[in-house]
């Protein structure tokens, strides 16, 4: 029997199962048995190729965050993304227009964001059908994932639960944060669970359930400490541990073919948004502002920053753009983007904007900016660098770079005078 029976064969047992507390245990155990196979077919899927990239989705990541189009064919992707960065992407009235990843740059508010036009994905994606595989993968190294459903077919077609499904099946979380669960493996030892709030989602015993499905990863040591109420699903997830979470939003065009009703309903979905490309709805071109582009860059978590030097204006034509998703919106991250010397050297910034309590504050490194905080660090001074443990090694590299630089420099102008 493959892979793909015994998945099929297990979501029938558990779809015939009835949800009770006698079959609690039961029902976690067939969940962790489906999450391994489904691991193992992308595994096997995966590792039939070169080991490279496939061609046509291999794309270099560019700009402050990156934003993949995921949809069903026809649905109006490749005409959105020129509306949101003016790419020419091909655009017919036929299904599969778009056969690879296309990249498009989205300027908003001073930051630049790829958004990557993907092919139309059908059901059963995510076990490689109409390269469904290459599609996702792009997805899970997506910093977002922006959802484009056709509003004239959703009644119908359920294209939203089918694609949620197919990024649920390959292990991607939309909207949804990592759960506050440490789990460690151990050699030996046995099995440690330990919980500081009472869970009530793991049946009558949580530390049995748990057990239960590590044996079925064949983990016999490890310590679970879970520090909020967590579900079978989240669990297996943890131990699993090759899960990622994206924030996604959702938007509906072609609103132009429903009626007032349907959009009403479809805008009450969580994270939505409708609106027409064709008609410009909510969409606008590539150097407007417009509700898509603003909900893109709020499920993004941009945030610009200005620096400043001291005695001086603070530069307010090239903001530094820190991501949530990526690096965070601290002080750190801050560093982080501009050099890796000035994080070495931080002493303490000073922070004007909605983030300071007085302006300006004195603040850490780990402080929380917000969006337009002007900030300017200043680093430390040589007295307090030589009180610093790591001084002389770091004197004694930039010694040693130093040399080799002026000796590679000789050796060359020798080179230059014997020929």
């Amino acid at each position: 029997m493959g892979v793909m029976e015994k998945i099929k064969e297990i979501e029938a047992e558990m779809a015939r199962t009835q949800k009770n507390k006698a079959t609690n245990y039961h029902l976690g155990t067939l969940k962790a048995k489906l999450a391994k196979l489904r691991n193992e077919l992308l595994i096997e899927q995966g590792g039939g190729g070169s080991g490279g990239p496939s061609e046509g989705f291999d794309v270099a990541r560019l700009g402050d965050a990156r934003v993949a189009l995921i949809g069903f064919p026809s649905v109006g992707k490749s005409t959105l993304q020129c509306k949101l960065t003016g790419t020419e992407s091909e655009a017919a009235a036929y299904e599969f227009t778009t056969l690879t990843c296309i990249p498009g740059t989205m300027h908003y508010k001073g930051s630049k964001v790829q958004v990557l036009d993907l092919p139309g994905i059908i059901e059963g994606a995510a076990h490689g059908k109409g390269r469904g595989r290459e599609v996702i993968a792009c997805a899970r190294n997506a910093d977002a994932i922006l959802i484009v459903l056709d509003a004239g077919k959703e009644g119908l077609n359920r294209h939203r639960e089918i694609l949620e499904t197919e990024l649920e099946t390959v292990g991607i979380r939309l909207n949804q944060r990592p759960p506050d669960v440490t789990f460690n493996k151990k050699s030996t030892g046995g099995v440690r669970f330990s919980s500081t709030v009472p869970l009530t989602k793991l049946g009558p015993d949580p530390e049995k359930m748990a057990i239960q499905i590590m044996r079925e990863y064949k983990i016999s040591s490890a310590d679970l400490l879970a520090r909020e109420d967590i579900t079978v699903d989240q669990l297996v997830d943890v131990i699993v541990g090759n899960r990622v979470y994206k924030p996604a939003c959702y938007f509906y065009n072609k609103i132009d073919t429903i009626t007032i009703e349907e959009v009403d309903q479809l805008a009450r979905m969580p994270h939505s948004l409708v609106g027409s490309v064709h008609k410009r709805f909510n969409v606008g071109e590539p150097d407007e502002e417009d509700a898509l582009k603003a909900m893109i860059w709020r499920y993004l978590g941009l945030t610009r920053i200005y620096t400043k030097r001291k005695g001086q204006h603070p530069d307010l034509a090239e903001p530094v753009v820190l991501s949530a998703v990526r690096k965070g919106t601290t002080v750190l991250s801050l560093c982080q983007n501009i050099s890796t010397q000035m994080l070495r050297d931080f002493n303490f910034a000073m922070v004007w904007g909605k983030s300071a309590k007085h302006n300006p504050q004195r603040c850490g490194i780990n402080h929380p900016l917000e969006d337009e905080d002007v900030v300017q660090i200043v680093t430390k001074t040589n007295s307090q660098q030589r009180q610093d443990k790591n001084y002389q090694a770091m004197v004694q590299g930039f010694s040693d770079k130093y040399h080799k630089k002026k000796a590679e420099a000789r050796k060359k102008k020798q080179g230059k005078l014997r020929g």
